[in-house]
């Protein structure tokens, strides 16, 4: 939290702007107001925009056109501390983790099901819309909306709009309930490389450009976008993950990518890959949704919003 650089104080709320606006001076940026964190400030239509989070939820929201007031930073350190992003914060700056999937990997262990996450990386292939025409099916009307987490790249949403639009289209007619993630802007991957120098470990990759750009992406095209950030190939290093804790996110990680063999339990985070390149993945999860048919009608196998698993 030491290198947020401005504070301000929110006094209004607004939703995503639906429009395809000209987003200008994105910045990063600290704040409060009425329990609510600022972490981002732009200009859009004439008008600034601030992109915060609630600390004790971990949801996050839009306003519009606010009155600054400074703070210093021992003061947004004193008001995030005991909150449920507070201790995420801690949690990950004491992290000890791999070179690979460190992150956040699971929630709350005691839930009946877990969360499921999919990554939206760069991909020439269409979106696998079946795979969420198969969980309503499933989980309709056990739950409605259906949580789950999104990652989505820059790239991804340049190329797929037709594909975004109808994921829209599904979260505005109550089928899903949508926790965007970011996952770059890029997602630059050579598998000729080894990992300590592919993904956002090339040499030169500037970590808060591939950020902010697609924060900016996810904002203009509509999007929310959540406290987490996913690392491509869930590769990263102690110096890239301080960068990514420095801009106020929370890494996500998994405990169950499910084209690896790695089977969920009560509070996992699961990983699946819709954007046309994990068929395997894909069809394993399909298969075990359906075979869980039983316990989803008893409610004793279900998916989890993230944000609200990890602030209980």
């Amino acid at each position: 939290m030491k290198t947020l650089l401005r504070h301000v104080l929110i006094l209004s709320v607004l939703s995503v702007p639906t429009a395809y606006g000209q987003l200008t001076n994105y910045q990063v940026w600290n704040g409060q107001s009425n329990g609510q964190l600022v972490l981002r400030r732009w200009q859009q239509e004439g008008k600034n925009y601030y992109w915060m989070v609630n600390p004790k939820t971990l949801e996050t929201s839009i306003a519009p056109d606010v009155v600054v007031q400074p703070l210093e930073p021992q003061a947004v350190s004193r008001t995030i501390a005991g909150t449920a992003y507070g201790r995420a914060l801690k949690q990950e700056q004491l992290r000890e983790g791999p070179l690979q999937d460190a992150g956040i990997e699971r929630t709350n262990v005691n839930e009946k099901g877990f969360s499921l996450t999919m990554d939206l990386c760069p991909s020439h292939k269409p979106l696998t819309r079946s795979v969420f025409e198969d969980l309503i099916a499933a989980f309709e009307p056990e739950e409605k909306p259906i949580p789950l987490t999104i990652t989505i790249t820059g790239l991804w949403i340049q190329t797929h709009e037709d594909d975004l639009e109808w994921l829209k289209t599904l979260e505005k007619r109550g089928d899903l309930r949508i926790t965007w993630v970011n996952h770059s802007f890029h997602h630059y991957f050579n598998p000729k490389l080894p990992l300590t120098r592919n993904f956002l470990l090339k040499n030169g990759t500037n970590i808060q450009d591939e950020v902010l750009l697609n924060e900016q992406a996810m904002i203009t095209h509509g999007l929310l976008p959540s406290i987490f950030f996913r690392f491509p190939g869930l590769i990263s290093d102690r110096s890239i993950f301080d960068e990514i804790l420095k801009l106020g996110l929370l890494p996500l990680g998994s405990d169950a990518w499910l084209a690896k063999g790695q089977l969920p339990q009560n509070g996992s985070i699961v990983l699946i890959h819709p954007n046309g390149n994990e068929p395997i993945g894909i069809a394993d999860f399909v298969k075990l949704v359906k075979s869980k048919a039983s316990s989803i009608r008893k409610k004793d196998w279900l998916l989890y919003d993230l944000p609200a698993s990890l602030s209980k």
